[in-house]
This record gives C-alpha cells, sequence and structure tokens, in this order.
C-alpha cells in the first residue's frame, strides 16, 4: 500500500493554505508532515516504511522545523525512514515487493510515475520471473472499512469535536439579529471554535439567512440578516483531525412565526424519528426512511403535499422539499469513507460507527406554488452527530438544544 502526503494548496501565486494532512496516510501512521510517503509492504516481510523531508535549516527558517528521518522513526515507529531525496534510489525495489499495488493513481503525479513503472516492469522483466505486481487496487477497499468503525480513542476526539462545535453555535448564535451580517455570525462561530481549543473549522461555515437557508452548501455568507428571517447555520469544529457537525436554524426575531413554527416542528420531529431508529443491527436506509416519512407526514399535514401516504412515499413526492439524504459517516473527514450499501443491500449499523442525522425541509421559491407558496423562502435543517453504541445510540452533540423555546433562547443570548 501506498500513501503519499497531500499537497500543498495555493490560494493564489505563492500564497498558501493552511496545510491539512491526508487522512488516510494520518490515520495509519500519524503522519501530518507535507512530502510524506508511506509503504506497508505485506508478505513474509512485512515492513513499515516512511519517507519524510530532509532537515533543512534554510527552509526551515520559513515555515518551521521539520522531523527528518531519525526523528520520524523515533515518532511514528517506522520500521524503516528515509528522505524523500532517495525516493528513486529505494521506492522502485518496494513497490517490485508484491503481486498487487494498493494505490489511488492521480493522489500524486511523482508517486504516479513510481507506480507505473512498476507495473510496467512486471509486465516486462517480472514476467520471467513470476514476481512484480499485476494489479491495482483502491485503498479504500481496506482502509474505509478500517474507518467506518471508530475505536476509543476517535470517539473521543469526535466527542470533544461536536462539544466544542456546540461552543461555536452558541457563539454565533449569540450575534443573530436584524441587520447583522452573515460573515459576522461566521466570524463569531469560527472564533468560538479556535478559542474553545479547535484547530478551526473542519469544512467552510454556512450562515444561510432568509432564502440562502434553501441553498444546501451555501458558504457566501454575504447577505445581512432580515428580522423575519431564519437563519440556519451549518457547522463543525476540528479537533486533533476529527470533526464535529453541527446545524441548527434559528429565528432572527428571536422567536419563530407560526408558518416557521410550523416548518421547525417537522423537521425537528424528523431529527427525532431517525435519531430513536439507531440501534445496532438497524439499517442506514432505516434511519433515512423514519425521517423521511415523518416529513412526508407533515407535508400532507401543512397541505403541501396530497394523496394516498404510501404512493407518496414510493414517489418520494418529499425529495422537492427534502431533496437530500438524512445521514452521512463522520470522522477525520466531514463525510468519512464507508459505503452505505453492500451487495445491493443497505448498510447495517454496527457499535463504533458515527454518522451524522440532518433533515430538513427547503421550500424554494422557485418550488413553492399553491398550498406550498405561504411557506416561500422557508429553510429548515437540524443536525446531529450520533454514535451507534451496543445498545442503541449516544447523540454527540445533544449539548446544543433543538427544542423551539431552547433555540429561540440562544439567539441574541450575549
Amino acid at each position: 500500500m501506498i500513501l503519499p502526503s497531500a499537497s500543498l494548496r495555493y490560494r493564489s501565486r505563492d500564497t498558501e493554505y493552511r496545510y491539512r494532512p491526508d487522512s488516510e496516510l494520518y490515520y495509519l501512521s500519524g503522519a501530518t508532515e507535507p512530502e510524506t510517503l508511506l509503504v506497508l509492504v505485506g508478505g513474509d516481510d512485512p515492513r513499515f516504511v516512511l519517507f519524510v523531508r530532509p532537515r533543512d535549516s534554510g527552509a526551515e527558517l520559513w515555515a518551521g522545523p521539520r522531523l527528518g528521518p531519525d526523528a520520524a522513526t523515533e515518532r511514528y515507529g517506522a520500521d524503516e525512514c528515509y528522505s524523500v531525496a532517495e525516493l528513486d534510489e529505494k521506492l522502485p525495489g518496494l513497490l517490485q515487493a508484491g503481486d498487487r499495488l494498493h494505490y489511488r493513481l492521480g493522489a500524486e503525479e511523482r508517486t504516479d510515475g513510481f507506480v507505473r513503472k512498476a507495473l510496467a516492469w512486471a509486465r516486462g522483466s517480472g514476467m520471467r520471473r513470476g514476481t512484480g505486481p499485476r494489479g491495482l487496487v483502491d485503498p479504500g477497499e481496506i482502509l474505509d472499512e478500517l474507518r467506518l468503525r471508530k475505536d476509543v480513542e476517535e470517539v473521543e476526539a469526535i466527542r470533544v469535536a461536536a462539544r466544542i462545535s456546540a461552543e461555536g453555535h452558541r457563539s454565533g448564535a449569540a450575534v443573530i439579529a436584524e441587520g447583522v451580517g452573515e460573515w459576522i455570525v461566521e466570524a463569531a462561530v469560527d472564533a468560538g471554535f479556535r478559542a474553545a481549543g479547535a484547530n478551526g473549522p473542519g469544512f467552510p461555515t454556512i450562515v444561510g439567512s432568509g432564502t440562502n437557508a434553501c441553498t444546501l452548501h451555501y458558504v457566501e455568507n454575504q447577505d445581512t440578516i432580515d428580522d423575519e428571517a431564519l437563519v440556519l447555520i451549518d457547522a463543525g469544529a476540528e479537533v486533533a483531525m476529527y470533526n464535529g457537525d453541527i446545524t441548527r436554524t434559528y429565528p432572527a426575531a428571536g422567536g419563530f412565526s407560526d408558518t416557521q413554527r410550523d416548518v421547525y416542528r417537522i423537521v425537528e420531529a424528523a431529527r427525532r424519528a431517525a435519531v430513536e431508529q439507531v440501534s445496532p443491527g438497524v439499517t442506514i436506509a432505516s434511519v433515512h426512511e423514519a425521517a423521511a416519512r415523518t416529513i412526508l407526514e407533515g407535508l400532507v399535514g401543512l397541505g403541501v403535499l396530497s394523496g394516498p401516504m404510501e404512493e407518496l412515499f414510493r414517489e418520494a413526492a418529499y425529495r422537492l422539499f427534502f431533496p437530500h439524504q438524512t445521514s452521512h459517516w463522520l470522522g477525520l473527514d466531514v463525510h468519512d469513507p464507508g459505503d452505505y450499501a453492500k451487495a445491493g443491500e443497505s448498510r447495517v449499523l454496527e457499535p463504533g460507527m458515527v454518522f451524522t442525522i440532518e433533515p430538513g425541509l427547503y421550500f424554494r421559491p422557485e418550488a413553492c406554488e399553491d398550498a406550498a407558496a405561504r411557506f416561500s423562502g422557508i429553510g429548515v435543517r437540524i443536525e446531529d452527530d450520533v454514535l451507534v453504541t451496543d445498545d442503541g445510540c449516544e447523540v454527540l452533540t445533544a449539548a446544543l438544544p433543538t427544542g423551539e423555546s431552547e433555540v429561540e433562547d440562544l439567539v441574541g443570548a450575549r
């Protein structure tokens, strides 16, 4: 298995984004420096090999200290550790040692070249000896399944990230008021994360007021909040590389209008119904179904949809107003890897799995006609993070309330 580090990314010219290590490389090794390459060799002579940047006083003056091969060996417990300057000499022999290479082509241009040469060597010189790699396999075939089930340390990291995510939300809700810019709320959320000890946001913080809340991944955060608007905040802190992810929807006026309350209650009922489904042996699809059926019943109750309930469900009529799935896996990545179905059947939940529950209703003005017209421009999403336990689930984000009156009390609570 060959895992290169994430590449440096540039905002413009030579201005770099803050570096974020590759999740797979970090998961297997703990390594966080750019230019690192991990090689795992199996078979009769299993080895954990790392290539890292050499010490360089000039480069370290500008960008900070480097570990170098000696310190990296001690820190990460590698069997062998070399300078990246030795890749040309050392890597080809390592790649020829296996019959399959677990590598994702396109991950890193220089490593791609080594992998292609190893495959070509096996097709040529390797044929005489019966050695060398003959197949290329996505590392996710192994790593996705491992990462799907969190161990005790991972769960604790996510639990801390969830707690700090809640604190950031409280900071953001506290500054919501008529005339306040969405960007000011964003700044308060992100500052709350950093003040509480997080690395920062795990993804660009969403602050969507009014109709902006109907755009699922609205990140411009450039509008001014109207007194009658709902404000949707979708934000999560990153702690020790693990993420929280919370969405709450707040009334800018400090209290929901009757129309807003009608919509909010449906989404909150869907969230509760989905959470109640979470338990070992239950499928991830059944969690979504519980939320979707509750949303559908609510839309029928509002008169937005009409017809036989089962027929409406089969047709997924609710998708006009609830277009996304209820859940995604959560961990080192905000949208963590892992199949949601195996062999055509929905994934069965197991202890240690962590995922979100985030039903929503979005009444985009262009989709609102007739009975839906009075809800035009309203967007509500409520999102929690849950851990599957041995006998049910733990809501990791329960510290941030979802009840109407409690959410109203958070607005402007400075």
